[in-house]
């Protein structure tokens, strides 16, 4: 019994003498309990992620910060989430209209174009209107998302005046607002790699795809549907299905640096990427070698010496066949026409 009392002594001993110590955890403690609570309590418009790159300055702005209110506020939001859901309100079973193949925008502009080096749109509205060689005129940021729909999700360009694309319109200068008229980022687009001194490989990307890129996108190409089969939880990359051949991915320079930064996807940074240069190009060669749906392209390039290097599509003013075009090696056709680097 008495050594029951001296132990209870101690521990009072001990607590009298560490009294703050105990009651500062305990609080810390609570602390962190709330902040658990609440992550997990915050309505969905406030669980957007913010840009955090350690390579770029530009980071994307979040709705949960925002001081925006009202209408202007609800239009962003479902711009974001058509962004993110497009098949769930425009693909082919959309609750809206049936205007796409089933891809989300999100599959090619990742975290609703908000991730660096993840063809997010941060210069979108800073550089637009601009003229573009492709379509020979000036183009405004309806064109840049009508493109999107008719070839990235080989559908049908949206109403102008539909509320939907007054949402993605208003969410993507939402998104470069703190962007000077002008200016690009670093960290827009998509990366641009070195070329290789080869060819690209379809036959060696076929392994690059087989060892990173099959668990998710399949054995076919044919992509992984969301659970509820409204969208792609991960989208094909070829078949009926995917973007057809004059959407830019198709370009495998574009591609090349896409997946270099991201992918295997949640496994990749344009910091820390998993792919090699040459496992770029060459998974690049793969994947835009597999069938797909077609584009009429006939008024792209009215003016044809202004072809990019990797435009597969004749004709051209360079002497350089479509295979040269779309494999590479490149350097021969930069170095006969400059301007094709661009």
């Amino acid at each position: 019994m008495n050594s029951d009392n001296q132990h209870k002594k101690s521990i009072w001993k001990i607590f009298r003498a560490n009294w703050q110590v105990v009651i500062i955890s305990l609080f810390i403690l609570v602390i962190a309990l709330i902040e658990i609570i609440n992550a997990f309590d915050k309505p969905a418009e406030k669980n957007i992620l913010l840009s955090t790159p350690n390579d770029s300055s530009w980071v994307s702005p979040s709705l949960y910060y925002d001081e925006v209110s009202g209408e202007e506020r609800k239009l962003i939001a479902y711009g974001e989430e058509l962004i993110a859901h497009t098949s769930t309100y425009l693909g082919p079973r959309g609750s809206v209209a049936q205007i796409s193949n089933g891809m989300n925008c999100q599959n090619c502009h990742l975290n609703a174009g908000k991730k660096n080096w993840g063809n997010n749109y941060s210069a979108v509205y800073s550089t637009y209107p601009k003229f573009r060689e492709r379509s020979g005129g000036i183009e405004s940021i309806y064109k840049r998302v009508s493109d999107c729909f008719e070839r990235s999700l080989n559908g049908s360009a949206p109403d102008s005046n539909s509320r939907e694309y007054q949402a993605i319109y208003a969410y993507i200068k939402w998104i470069g607002k703190n962007v000077k008229k002008g200016e690009k980022p670093t960290g827009s687009g998509i990366e641009k790699l070195p070329f290789l001194e080869r060819a690209a490989d379809p036959a060696k990307g076929r392994q690059v795809y087989t060892a990173q890129c099959q668990s998710c996108h399949g054995v076919n190409g044919e992509g992984l549907l969301s659970l509820n089969k409204s969208g792609y939880e991960y989208p094909p990359l070829w078949g009926e299905n995917s973007y057809n051949d004059g959407a830019g991915l198709y370009r495998i320079s574009n591609f090349a640096g896409y997946v270099k930064s991201n992918m295997p996807f949640n496994l990749t940074s344009h910091s820390n990427p998993k792919l090699t240069n040459e496992e770029a190009w060459d998974v690049a060669a793969f994947v835009n070698s597999q069938p797909r749906p077609s584009k009429d392209k006939s008024k792209d390039w009215p003016d044809i010496s202004k072809k990019p290097f990797d435009h597969p599509f004749g004709p051209y003013t360079d002497g350089f066949s479509e295979t040269e075009h779309k494999y590479g090696p490149y350097e021969p056709i930069i170095s006969k026409k400059p301007v094709n680097k661009k």
